[in-house]
């Protein structure tokens, strides 16, 4: 898998100069590591754990349910060209697991009155995913909508799967780093919307802040 040169400006369209760049430019630390982040995940030294077409299936997984349309179709239209049968199941189990959240039970009694009941994902195609690719659908899938409930039983269903310790740490990270990556991107081009009308060292003054 080739490796763009900064993903986050790849995927907001963000042109040398511009009053993004200038804005992402505040922040060189942020922006390096971002992308660090990315090519470790994506272009791994060793995939022994968890191999790059479930890395992506995972991935275009996750995008799809929030919903975020360019990074979303950055990792489905990878995937594809990857593995466009898996692709396909994938998007059917975005819409399958499409919702609202967070949501979820608390386990602490102080926070029980803030409880919100939810639908729970199964993965549905399980034929064509394969126990352990549908046990990390329904992993990430717990981890976008119900954070609430993620405890040791998530992970023991994730190693009953199939899934190492090394692996679950990976994919854990994986899902984190996609929810970042989400946010990071919708927050971005709704800032870029902004610029038009506000001077661009106004905007990485108050980015700052």
């Amino acid at each position: 898998m080739s490796v763009t040169t900064d993903v986050i400006d790849h995927l907001l369209g963000t042109e040398p100069g511009s009053p993004l760049d200038h804005i992402r430019a505040a922040r060189p630390d942020a922006r390096e590591n971002a992308q660090r982040s990315y090519e470790a995940l994506f272009a791994p030294v060793d995939a022994t754990e968890i191999s790059l077409p479930e890395r992506l299936a995972v991935a275009a997984f996750v995008t799809g349910l929030h919903r975020v349309a360019p990074v979303a179709q950055h990792y489905a239209a990878t995937l594809r060209d990857l593995d466009p049968a898996v692709a396909e199941v994938i998007d059917g189990e975005v819409v399958r697991g499409l919702g609202a959240g967070p949501y979820g039970t608390y386990r602490e009694p102080g926070l029980a009155g803030e409880s919100r009941p939810g639908p729970i994902y199964t993965a549905g195609n399980r034929a064509a995913l394969g126990e352990r690719l549908a046990g990390a659908l329904e992993h990430a899938h717990l981890l976008v909508f119900r954070p609430r409930e993620a405890g040791p039983e998530a992970l023991d269903r994730l190693l009953a799967a199939g899934w190492s310790a090394t692996g679950i740490v990976t994919l854990s990270q994986l899902i984190a780093f996609l929810s970042f990556q989400v946010r990071v991107v919708h927050g971005l081009g709704e800032l870029a919307r902004t610029t038009t009308a506000t001077p661009a060292t106004d905007r990485t003054e108050e980015l700052q802040r």
